[in-house]
């Protein structure tokens, strides 16, 4: 796959590259070593498309002002059969590079002929790569941290796909330990005050409060009465557990995948108990000396890794604790299964879990950097101006399952439009801020029909490309044309030059967005490109201009849609080819 930029800033370094050995051998300058020659684009049109401060960087070795510097690079410069036109000095010693226009024209040439893989780049070379993300307690409803963590993880994962990486999505079940003792207590007592009376039995102090114990207690009893009333209270526990976990988990399932989010592989924490990993996991973890004995528990030596103190591993009363399960889940990851890289997906509150978490990894003989942790911040709803913390239906935090509905509602639309309306109005906006910054998630704009709501934008400049081309084809009897018919050269209008360099640096948002693992990149890219599409929608006439305009400009704002389709299914977002806005 092709990426134009790139292969751009390649040719400009081996243009400089060349031009410092000519000066060296004309003696003009000494011999210089430079680490990497930085390629930029400025900011400002009139510095060009890109920009280098290379001189700046040999400064000291040259022992020559900056300026000066630059102007003898530029010298010996050999610009033949590139597409560098001129290249200046500007400041105190950069030098800004001019680009001939058939570099666009060639970038039209690389869409259409990679279509729907266009974007696509080879930065991974196949690696190995697992995002674990959501995560989720299957005690409860999905919650809004969830549903951010869930459309983070899911674009980084398809970023990470479309720059040539070999991705795994894992769902990690929590489904061992404390939250499900806690779990199987609070049923219980949902249980027993549903036959018994409320002021039968006292409900746990750290119990689970959410409504949905009690609609699973309800249903439990219309199916199986009360057979567990007079069963031990460990037996009657693990029964109620058996009962409602797989509800939970099929939930769970079914609204990721209204969210348009499928995992490759849902890990159990229990496995690692019943598969004796997390045994063999503790008893690495002493052979390499690193855990020790203290006050009847048993302790990673975390300190020995500039941790400020060590951490439990196994509780004093013998269960092992939730970061030893951790341990040997990662163990799993990187030397059972494998993975060359493993990327988690943790809510800001988990900063603590970062360094110990690595320490871990280190300990069993592990980069520590092959491990990264995203972490991502908290959301605040609003609707109307004001902060939407409740569902109305059921008086509980909104779920993402409350949270699609709600985006979703529209007389118009039948039940399967309002979910893709749904997911796509929440995935969008939950990209559009890096994961490091608190989000304020607008419900009321993110409903309506016009250019204010960012992916309505995005999505009605899709269908108005689609739309102009039905309507050649109909209308006017033409053709999206082949581009072999078509002369590019008559694209030639600042709007038109400006869509197309925007169109250009798509597989270049892939690569830093891959390298960042900051998807909200893509949703400002993809921003920008409707709002080039619409600058030369109202500067430059498509259909009635003459024929030959008419072909190159269609085929302009094909790539566009194509473009803007591919963003979009990084994002997993639709593109529908037919809107209505809002007059």
């Amino acid at each position: 796959m092709t990426n134009v930029i790139q292969n751009l800033t390649e040719e400009i370094k081996k243009v400089i590259s060349k031009s410092l050995i000519k000066a060296y051998n004309e003696g003009e300058l000494p011999q210089v070593e430079v680490p990497e020659i930085t390629i930029e684009i400025p900011r400002e049109e009139e510095h060009g498309e890109f920009s280098t401060n290379v001189a700046m960087q040999i400064t000291k070795q040259v022992k020559k002002a900056p300026r000066q510097t630059a102007e003898i690079i530029i010298k010996n410069m050999e610009l033949e059969n590139t597409y560098i036109e001129k290249v200046e000095c500007a400041g105190p010693g950069f030098i800004n590079f001019y680009l001939n226009v058939k570099w666009l024209y060639d970038a039209i040439q690389v869409i259409q002929a990679e279509r729907e893989n266009y974007g696509k780049i080879n930065l991974g070379n196949g690696a190995k790569v697992m995002v674990e993300f959501v995560s989720a307690n299957p005690t409860g409803p999905l919650h809004m941290g969830n549903a951010r963590g869930g459309a983070l993880g899911d674009c980084i994962a398809n970023v990470l796909k479309a720059a040539g990486y070999d991705v795994t999505k894992e769902f990690y079940i929590n489904d061992a330990g404390n939250q499900i003792e806690k779990f199987g207590k609070s049923l219980e007592a949902r249980y027993l005050q549903l036959l018994l009376g409320e002021e039968a039995v006292a409900f746990p102090e750290d119990g689970y409060q959410g409504e949905d114990i009690t609609d699973h207690m309800r249903d439990y009893i219309a199916q199986n009465g009360d057979k567990l009333l007079n069963a031990e209270s460990s037996e009657r526990q693990r029964t109620l557990v058996e009962y409602a976990l797989p509800i939970n988990l099929q939930r769970i399932r079914t609204a990721l995948k209204n969210y348009g989010i499928e995992f490759d592989v849902w890990f159990s924490e229990q496995s690692l108990y019943d598969s004796g990993e997390l045994q063999e996991t503790l008893d690495f973890i002493k052979s390499k000396g690193y855990a020790i004995e203290k006050e009847g528990a048993i302790w990673f030596k975390a300190t020995e890794f500039g941790i400020e103190k060590d951490e439990v591993i196994v509780r004093n009363n013998g269960l092992p604790t939730y970061f030893a399960s951790d341990i040997a889940y990662h163990k799993n990851k990187f030397l059972k299964r494998k993975f060359d890289r493993v990327i988690n997906l943790l809510g800001a509150d988990h900063h603590g879990h970062v360094a110990r978490m690595k320490a871990a990894v280190s300990a069993m003989g592990i980069d520590a950097n092959k491990l990264d942790v995203v972490l991502f911040q908290l959301v605040r709803l609003f609707k109307n101006g004001e902060a939407y913390r409740m569902s109305k239906r059921t008086g509980r935090a909104v779920s993402l399952n409350d949270l699609l509905e709600e985006l979703g509602k529209d007389g118009e639309r039948n039940d399967e439009e309002a979910i893709i309306y749904g997911k796509d109005a929440a995935r969008f906006f939950f990209n559009m801020k890096a994961s490091g910054s608190h989000l304020d998630f607008d419900m009321s704009l993110a409903v309506e029909k016009s250019n204010e709501n960012p992916v309505f934008y995005v999505q009605y400049a899709h269908a108005r490309i689609c739309s102009i081309i039905k309507l050649a084809k109909e209308q006017d009897g033409v053709e999206l044309p082949d581009i072999g018919s078509v002369d590019l050269s008559l694209l030639n209008k600042k709007e038109e030059l400006d869509l197309i360099k925007a169109l250009a640096q798509f597989p270049e948002e892939i690569r830093i967005a891959a390298n960042t693992l900051e998807p909200s990149r893509l949703t400002r890219y993809v921003l920008d490109v409707a709002g080039y599409l619409h600058s030369f929608y109202n500067a430059c006439r498509i259909r009635g201009e003459e024929k030959n305009v008419m072909k190159a400009r269609l085929l302009l704002i094909d790539s566009t849609r194509t473009v803007i389709r591919n963003v979009l299914s990084i994002l997993s977002i639709s593109a529908p080819e037919k809107m209505e806005q809002k007059q």
